[in-house]
């Protein structure tokens, strides 16, 4: 695909979002500033944007390696340009920031959001932020240990119900029936056993 092409394919791409923008644009009208602005700082607070940071950069450097790729004799001038072009598009950074504070606002009044902002900007948010994740390892640790722990339980406590009650059953049934006599000189016949309960003999892993 030559240059001129793949810049007519972003121009598409970009008119088909243009409605988009404009819907989002008009429903931000009917949102009062104070509650947007309210939105841009609990968001700011909460880092909920952070990790599109590096969607801009990443999108420069795959775009270099594919112009080079296809023009290497063109890569000082693409890499040049790619970057040129690419620190135009940074203020666009804010439209991010505004759609963000707009899906905010739609789900959090303004004291809400205030609220969120106070407390994610004090020392124990901004603790649960930075260690969140550690905590949320250690959590689906033990959980995992703890379902290992109550299916071996279950087992176990259902594998020695069912025996006691198959055991009882056997017992009764032998008590109420008279043994039929023995033929001379073979063993005495014993007491009806219980069945031994299979898959629930053995703690689950």
């Amino acid at each position: 695909m030559t240059l001129v092409h793949r810049v007519r394919r972003t121009a598409a791409v970009l008119a088909a979002s243009a409605f988009v923008a404009l819907a989002s644009q008009s429903y931000a009208q009917e949102i009062a500033e104070s509650h947007l602005k309210a939105a841009r700082a609990a968001i700011t607070a909460v880092k909920a944007t952070d990790t599109y940071d590096m969607i801009l950069p990443a999108a420069a450097q795959k775009l270099k390696q594919e112009l080079i790729q296809q023009n290497p004799d063109l890569t000082d001038v693409i890499i040049a340009t790619v970057d040129e072009k690419a620190l135009a598009l940074v203020a666009r950074r804010a439209d991010l920031e505004r759609e963000a504070a707009i899906a905010y606002a739609k789900i959090f009044s303004e004291p809400e959001l205030i609220a969120i902002a106070a407390f994610y900007n004090s020392d124990p948010g901004k603790k649960l932020l930075a260690s969140g994740p550690i905590v949320a390892r250690e959590v689906v640790k033990a959980a995992e240990i703890w379902q290992r722990g109550i299916s071996r339980d279950l087992a176990t406590e259902v594998g020695k119900q069912i025996s006691d009650i198959v055991d009882a059953q056997v017992k009764a049934e032998a008590g109420s029936a008279a043994p039929a006599p023995a033929p001379e000189g073979a063993a005495p016949a014993q007491e009806g056993e219980a069945p031994v309960l299979q898959g629930l003999d053995a703690p689950l892993q």
